[in-house]
């Protein structure tokens, strides 16, 4: 079994400056992440909330610059190695991958959450077919083309105005009777033209070999509409990826993110959470990367 003083799970802006904080002060320290660095926020097309970025910058372009920060400090960022399994019942921390079994004295948990999904008809059968969680991935293919973004908040915005750039007509689908975002996204979506449709409900994607069309319900007047799109793209409150997390012994709410104090401890003795995972109501990149500075200065305090 290999030692580390420190392990980071999931590197989205969270783990990555949890990584960075902690090499940084001279703990030994790898992050582990099952697909590539980024997570959600690398998705993100445009962030005009991130502080010092006036002009705005993409989320990838954030993350990049976040990783290469990282790595400078010597922190090991292994992507595409998945954590199996951990164990908190011994003296350390283990934490197992598809690779290897690692112990530490402190673990991080960052895993973030999983795009969300509605479960409706043609969902499944058109995915990648014309259904999409990722505008920056996907959005080229839908270049004058038709487009709706289902949504209730930034997200949904952020990604509709993005789109708007490319595809020749692009609407909202909104649950609520109002988008949930910032007065200058609002503007941004005015300027852009893009249509938002609340109090409207997806209930069904229709197309043959690819999306052609949505059925809509309008809640307030009960009334079914079919309306023609080429593309469908989803920004849904997402799923905690907390199973592995709970099968441990951490403790969730009743969504499944983890607990945390102010400090973001965990109920479990040298395991912290931090970012999306989290039951913190704010799911900002800037309150994701305060959480981990604020857990990994606890992790240098307490631990070594």
């Amino acid at each position: 079994m290999q030692h580390r003083d420190a392990i980071v799970v999931g590197a989205g802006p969270g783990g990555i400056i949890a990584g960075f904080y902690l090499a940084h002060y001279g703990f030994d320290t790898i992050i582990f992440e099952e697909k590539i660095a980024g997570g959600y926020a690398a998705e993100i097309p445009f962030l005009e909330n991130y502080p010092g970025c006036s002009e705005g910058i993409s989320g990838k372009d954030l993350v990049d610059k976040m990783v290469k920060q990282c790595q400078k400090t010597g922190a090991k960022i292994h992507q595409f190695e998945r954590v199996v399994g951990l164990n908190f019942k011994g003296k350390k921390p283990i934490v197992k991958t598809g690779k290897s079994d690692y112990s530490a004295e402190a673990v991080i948990i960052a895993s973030g959450r999983y795009p969300g999904a509605l479960g409706v008809p043609g969902e499944k059968q058109f995915h990648g077919k014309g259904i999409s969680h990722c505008a920056v991935c996907d959005g080229f293919f839908f270049k004058e083309k038709k487009a709706v973004v289902v949504g209730e908040d930034r997200r949904a915005a952020e990604v509709a105005i993005f789109l708007s750039r490319l595809a020749s007509h692009v609407k909202i689908i909104c649950g609520k009777d109002e988008l949930c975002a910032e007065k200058i996204l609002l503007e941004d979506l005015e300027e852009q033209k893009v249509e938002i449709l609340g109090g409207m409900e997806l209930k069904e994607i229709k197309g043959d070999i690819k999306v052609k069309s949505v059925v809509l319900f309008n809640k307030k007047t009960g009334e079914k509409k079919e309306r023609d799109t080429d593309g469908v793209f989803f920004q849904l409150e997402g799923i905690p990826n907390s199973q592995i997390a709970r099968e441990s012994g951490i403790k969730v709410d009743k969504d499944g993110y983890i607990l945390v104090d102010e400090r973001g401890r965990t109920n479990i003795d040298r395991v912290y959470a931090v970012g999306d995972i989290t039951a913190s109501p704010t799911k900002l990149v800037v309150a994701a990367v305060a959480q981990a500075a604020t857990a990994a200065l606890n992790v240098l305090e307490h631990i070594k």
